[in-house]
């Protein structure tokens, strides 16, 4: 046993390392937190609402935090009718999927310069033109030139007129209102890329030349199908028996002839999902314990279309280990959420509205999945075993469209024809009238 000195000795040596750490995680968390007088509240409370928007939606606050912690920051922000009213409204609709959270944030990071440049930092008239560097990091050319015409106006980008130079001015960073939004290269190549649909677009492959017997000549190949047209196949004729979805895949797109990239697209859609949040259960099905990712690829590359209704983390934590435990059971319940069309929410709902109760074909034939209206959206299933859609057209590209639901579905139970019992046919009873009557002079009368 240690002597008490010596006990107490290290006891208290003990005591004055805790109490280091301790000091050293207060000085973290002051580092971090950002008072009421910082340009972040600032643009958060200011009259530039729409930017500050698209700044929570693109999840990009705690980055700020971070930045004005270790310098100021300069904001150009565009007012709200540059974002409200003359902005593209197709471009905004970009913007707001949740697949292009890397665009929307590189185009706001582009607004922003690590560094304080105010009024009296802005080049002289006829200087040269300066370049800043931004927080854009994913921007190839990441830096915005900044300069003053012969009119005395300055100018942002090149494009973009500061009308309200030193609007908000904080001890972190300072706030100039511009006219029009900042579009980096890189964010107008990714929209251009989705509006022309160059990642989905292709020319289905054509068979080897045919001789006509008759003739001895080539038989004249019928017409070239359009670019995205649907494959002359049902996709069931498409799917290989066994655990395959579909047959080997078509030559690597980039090709002579332009397949479908269905392994781009089904990564794209896994990548939407993770980004979306509240969906990484689906996707690690997908990824991880199964094989169906790889699969759903190669029947997209064949030309084929799909609608995945996709169940959200809460729905996937309710499955119990029995409906797990089977060998395949994982595929067989994915197999009844994927429809072999591309529907949308709107295309959904307006069926149910028109018809009442529609039924889609699953891949898990040969089930087929109910769908009606209920309570201004779509319900999937039938009484207990039912799901709403609650976060529609999740991931949209023409061709697979993903819809969030908030339970699995499973199917009902059908009985086999063969297992059908038959009522044999009854012989109809056939009653005999009876005759009566009497004898009259020695005749019969009935």
């Amino acid at each position: 046993m240690l002597p008490p000195t010596m006990d107490s000795k290290i006891y208290g040596a003990v005591y004055i390392f805790m109490l280091f750490i301790a000091f050293m995680n207060v000085n973290a968390l002051q580092s971090t937190q950002i008072s009421s007088n910082s340009v972040l509240v600032a643009l958060l409370d200011s009259h530039y609402t729409e930017l500050s928007e698209l700044v929570e939606k693109a999840l990009l606050l705690q980055t700020l935090e971070q930045a004005v912690t270790h310098h100021n920051i300069t904001i150009f922000a565009p007012n709200n009718e540059a974002l409200e009213r003359q902005m593209d409204p197709e471009f905004k609709r970009f913007l707001l999927e949740p697949r292009n959270l890397k665009s929307l944030q590189n185009l706001i990071l582009y607004h922003i310069i690590p560094g304080r440049v105010g009024s009296h930092n802005w080049p002289g008239d006829g200087d040269a033109v300066v370049h800043h560097s931004t927080l854009c990091v994913g921007e190839s050319d990441n830096r915005l030139p900044i300069m003053k015409m012969n009119s005395g106006e300055k100018v942002v980008g090149g494009v973009a007129k500061v009308v309200r130079p030193d609007d908000v001015i904080r001890p972190d960073g300072l706030i100039h209102g511009i006219e029009r939004l900042l579009v980096p290269q890189s964010v107008q190549e990714d929209f251009n890329r989705r509006r022309n649909l160059g990642s989905i677009s292709a020319v289905l492959p054509e068979g080897a030349p045919v001789v006509d017997p008759r003739t001895h000549r080539l038989r004249k190949p019928a017409g070239p199908a359009p670019a995205g047209s649907p494959p002359a196949l049902p996709v069931y004729d498409a799917m290989a028996p066994g655990p395959s979805l579909a047959p080997a895949p078509a030559p690597g797109p980039g090709g002579a002839h332009r397949h479908f990239d269905g392994e781009s697209q089904v990564k794209d859609f896994i990548h939407t999902l993770l980004h979306y949040g509240g969906y990484n259960e689906l996707a690690d099905i997908l990824v991880n314990l199964t094989s169906l990712a790889t699969e759903m690829g190669k029947l997209v590359s064949e030309g084929y279309v799909l609608t995945v209704l996709a169940p959200n983390d809460e729905a996937m934590a309710k499955l119990t280990t029995d409906q797990l435990s089977d060998p395949g059971a994982p595929e067989q319940i994915m197999y009844y959420h994927l429809i072999p069309e591309y529907q949308t929410e709107e295309s959904m709902y307006n069926s149910v509205r028109r018809f009442g109760k529609v039924q889609y074909d699953t891949l898990r034939l040969p089930h087929k999945m109910v769908a009606e209206e209920a309570d201004g959206s779509v319900k999937f299933g039938q009484q207990e075993e039912s799901a709403y859609l609650i976060d529609p057209d999740i991931y949209t590209d023409g061709r697979i469209s993903v819809q969030g639901i908030d339970g699995v579905l499973f199917p009902t139970t059908v009985i086999p024809s063969s297992e059908t019992k038959v009522s044999p046919p009854v012989a109809p009873k056939v009653v005999t009238k009876q005759r009566r009557g009497m004898f009259f002079f020695g005749k019969k009368v009935l």
